[in-house]
């Protein structure tokens, strides 16, 4: 009775199973893109069935998030950024996403990306890809006025700005600022781009 095991808990394979199947997707992920890798040739790379990959990551921008050891799922969060609906999404996505930032700080694996974009094509074009399908085309499907894809990527262009400003360049006087201050100055322009006319 000593060695048997007892519950439902994690299978012993289970942590090396999904090991081999981030590690996998990694490398389909920097060699492919982020559009052309399927949950089913990741799952041929690391030897398993593909229900184990849906099993561990739901959806591929999950498994995308956890390969670039993102610490949050960027289409969950943006699922709920839209859910509301359009009115004051501009403010919400700026606070939400400073707010994201601030509490990773300097170990954000997402900056880690946004660096290797500006200098590294095959970075850039995974980043574009994910960003297009995991946030962008969310974005777009939410605004209910005329070019919604053109807004979505105005949005995105502003938010990458401050981000790098911000993060990367670290101007001191923005990179000191309070969030609430940023959501505030930030907020109308990017509602602007989503709902306003131009």
């Amino acid at each position: 009775m000593a060695g048997r095991q007892t519950g439902r808990g994690r299978r012993p394979g289970d942590s090396r199973t999904r090991e081999a199947i981030l590690t996998a997707a990694a490398e389909r992920f920097a060699d492919q893109g982020f559009r052309d890798t399927t949950m089913r040739s990741v799952a041929t790379a690391a030897g398993v069935d593909p229900a184990l990959v849906h099993h561990f990551f739901g959806t591929k921008e999950g498994l995308f998030a956890a390969a670039m050891d993102f610490p949050i799922d960027p289409a969950r969060v943006v699922a709920g950024l839209v859910e509301p609906g359009v009115d004051g999404l501009g403010e919400r996505v700026v606070r939400t996403l400073l707010g994201i930032f601030a509490e990773l700080g300097d170990t954000n694996p997402m900056i880690g990306l946004i660096r290797s974009a500006a200098g590294h094509p095959p970075a850039a074009r995974m980043l574009r890809e994910f960003l297009g399908g995991a946030v962008l085309d969310r974005v777009a499907a939410a605004v209910q006025t005329d070019r919604p894809q053109l807004r979505a990527e105005l949005c995105a262009s502003q938010i990458l700005g401050i981000l790098v400003a911000r993060e990367v360049i670290a101007l001191p006087a923005l990179a000191g600022a309070d969030q609430e201050t940023l959501a505030g100055a930030y907020g109308p322009v990017i509602q602007h781009f989503l709902t306003g006319e131009f």
